[in-house]
C-alpha cells in the first residue's frame, strides 16, 4: 500500500504519522508531504518514511507521487488555537482551501488515482446548540444561530468552503471522506489535553463560562483507529464525524477532568475572564464556548467500535499517560 499524508506536522498528524510509520512493512510506502523539510519536528523524523516538499498550492514534482497511491490523507491547515483576526480567519480559509484545490488537482490528473482521499474537516461546522446532537446525516449546519456571537460564523464559512472544495474536485475515481473531527486529545505537550490538564493543576480547572455548552471529543487511540477503519470501508464516503458516542457539558467534562488528575478543586471561569485570558495567550474564546454536541451516527452504523467511548475512561488513561511522560 502507498500512502501519501499532507500535514504531518501538527499534533494529530505526528499521532498518525506515528501509528502508521510504526506499522509499516517493506510492501507498505509513506510519504509525508511538507513545507519545510529542514525544520521538521525531531518526532516527524522517521525510518521508512520518505519526506517531499510541497508548498501546498500548486503542482509541481509531488503530484506524480499521486499517481499510483492507494490513498491520501490531508490534514494541511493552519491552527485555529490563535487570535480570530481577520489576517488569521484569512490564512486559515487559503491554507485549508488551497491545499484541498490542489490535491484535487493533481488527483483529477492521475492516470492511476487513489482508491480514497481522507480530508480533514472540522465538527464546528455543526450549529451552536444545546437541544440535541448533531449526527453526520442529520445534523444541522451553523451560521447565524442567534444566540452565538456573529464573528463564530466565520469559523462555519471556513469549514464550509474547505469541504465544498473537497467535493467539487473532479475525481470520480476516488472515494472522498469529510473528516468532521471533534477535538482530539492526546497527552502530547501542548496539545488540548495537555494543556487543559496543567490549568486544571493550578486550579483552574472548573467550568468555562456557564459550562452548560457540550464538549464533542476522541480519544487519540480512537481518531487512529477510525481513520484506518475508513482507509478499508469503501461504503463510507461523504462528511463522517470523528468523536466519541458520549459528549457532554463542559461543567461534567472538566469535574471528570479533575477527577482523573486528583485536582482537590477547580475555580470557574467566567465568560469575561476567558476572555482576558485568551488575550493573552493569543487564542479565542470560541474553542471553549461553542457547544459542540456531535455524534458518530455512521462510523457506529458501520460497525466502528470505540476503545474510549466515554469522558472518565478516557480521562483517566489520558492521565495516566501523561504522568509517565512527564
Amino acid at each position: 500500500m502507498k500512502l501519501i499524508l499532507a500535514g504531518a506536522t501538527g499534533q494529530i498528524g505526528r499521532m498518525l504519522l506515528r501509528d502508521l510509520a510504526g506499522e509499516r512493512d517493506a510492501s507498505h510506502e509513506l510519504i509525508m508531504l511538507t513545507r519545510a523539510t529542514k525544520s521538521l519536528p525531531a518526532e516527524t523524523r522517521l525510518p521508512g518514511v520518505r519526506v517531499i516538499t510541497w508548498d501546498a498550492r500548486s503542482l509541481g514534482p509531488w503530484a506524480d507521487e499521486i499517481d499510483g497511491a492507494d490513498a491520501v490523507i490531508n490534514l494541511a491547515g493552519r491552527s485555529v488555537n490563535c487570535r480570530h483576526t481577520k489576517t488569521n480567519l484569512a490564512e486559515m480559509l487559503s491554507s485549508r482551501v488551497e491545499s484541498t484545490r490542489v490535491i484535487g488537482e493533481a488527483i483529477a490528473r492521475a492516470k492511476q488515482p487513489p482508491r480514497v482521499w481522507l480530508q480533514m474537516s472540522t465538527a464546528t461546522i455543526y450549529a451552536h446548540r444545546f437541544d440535541a446532537p448533531n449526527d453526520d446525516m442529520t445534523g444541522i449546519l451553523g451560521g447565524s444561530e442567534p444566540d452565538a456571537p456573529r464573528y463564530w460564523d466565520k469559523s462555519i464559512e471556513i469549514a464550509r468552503a474547505w469541504e465544498e472544495t473537497l467535493f467539487a474536485s473532479p475525481t470520480p475515481r476516488t472515494r472522498k471522506v469529510a473528516l468532521r473531527a471533534a477535538m482530539v486529545m492526546s497527552p502530547d505537550r501542548s496539545g488540548v489535553f495537555d494543556t487543559l490538564a496543567r490549568l486544571a493543576q493550578r486550579g483552574l480547572g472548573g467550568a468555562h463560562g456557564s459550562g452548560r455548552q457540550y464538549v464533542s471529543w476522541i480519544h487519540e487511540y480512537d481518531f487512529v483507529a477510525a481513520i484506518r477503519f475508513l482507509l478499508a470501508h469503501e461504503e463510507l464516503s461523504g462528511p463522517v464525524n470523528l468523536s466519541s458516542p458520549e459528549p457532554l457539558t463542559n461543567h461534567a467534562f472538566q469535574q471528570i477532568l479533575r477527577h482523573a488528575l486528583l485536582a482537590p478543586f477547580g475555580l470557574r471561569s467566567p465568560e469575561w475572564l476567558l476572555k482576558i485570558g485568551a488575550f493573552f495567550l493569543r487564542t479565542d474564546v470560541e474553542l471553549l464556548l461553542k457547544s459542540r454536541r456531535v455524534i458518530p451516527r455512521r462510523l457506529l452504523e458501520a460497525g466502528f467500535r470505540f476503545r474510549y467511548p466515554d469522558w472518565p475512561s478516557a480521562a483517566i488513561a489520558l492521565a495516566s499517560r501523561r504522568a509517565v511522560s512527564k
